[in-house]
């Protein structure tokens, strides 16, 4: 079974936005004398790697990341490559021309959109490529239940507003961030990228996988 891992490595040198809570471990018990196992704690914000935004993320009345079912995050989706996106007064912006080419009759529930050729996995890019929040509209009146990106955000780094989190939450999709499509080929897999359980926070981690479809 041919598996694609889609989540970037997690360490201290995990880029995050800045002001956010970068990767930190420290060891709590070590192996030896007397002691059977080693152990860590781990401090980071949820936002590190590979992630899955919860409503509450971007609305105070919003569902925490625990709470969210989690059918979205599991099933067939389709990977987009769109790596030439011009920059502009908003920055780069995904627009719906650039994901034409592998729309055709319809869309599965789940889109990834590559936007690097090679993304950065050990610094913060302030010019990360964002959806433009129209592409967001038309993917949901498709039927698309979650969006994925291999940036930081499907925002610009430098909004304020977050159009396109705010579309995301009037119309109920879910958003998966920092994915790793560098090795993807274009075309269609089954997505699993499951959020832990956590019951007030804002996002999750996931270990994000493509599977090739049977």
């Amino acid at each position: 079974m041919e598996l694609w891992d889609i989540s970037p490595p997690v360490d201290a040198r995990s880029p995050v936005f800045p002001g956010d809570t970068a990767y930190r471990q420290e060891w709590t018990a070590s192996l030896g004398p007397g002691c059977p196992v080693n152990v860590a704690a781990v401090t980071l914000s949820p936002h590190v790697g590979a992630h899955a935004d919860a409503p509450l993320h971007y609305e105070n009345t919003g569902a925490a990341v625990g709470h969210l079912d989690l059918a979205p995050f599991l099933g067939p989706c389709r990977v987009i490559h769109a790596m030439a996106l011009p920059g502009g007064p908003q920055g780069r912006l995904v627009r719906w021309e650039h994901l034409a080419h592998r729309i055709g009759a319809g869309l599965p529930p789940r889109v990834l959109v590559r936007t690097y050729p090679r993304a950065p996995t050990d610094l913060f890019d302030a010019d990360l490529a964002a959806f433009d929040p129209e592409t967001i509209e038309k993917l949901a009146d498709l039927g698309v239940q979650l969006i994925g990106i291999d940036s930081a955000s499907i925002d610009p780094s430098d909004s304020q507003q977050l159009p396109s989190h705010q579309v995301i939450r009037r119309r109920g999709l879910r958003v998966l961030e920092n994915l790793l499509l560098d090795a993807v080929p274009e075309g269609d897999y089954e997505l699993i990228a499951l959020p832990l359980k956590w019951m007030t926070a804002d996002a999750s981690p996931v270990r994000a996988v493509l599977r090739a479809l049977a």
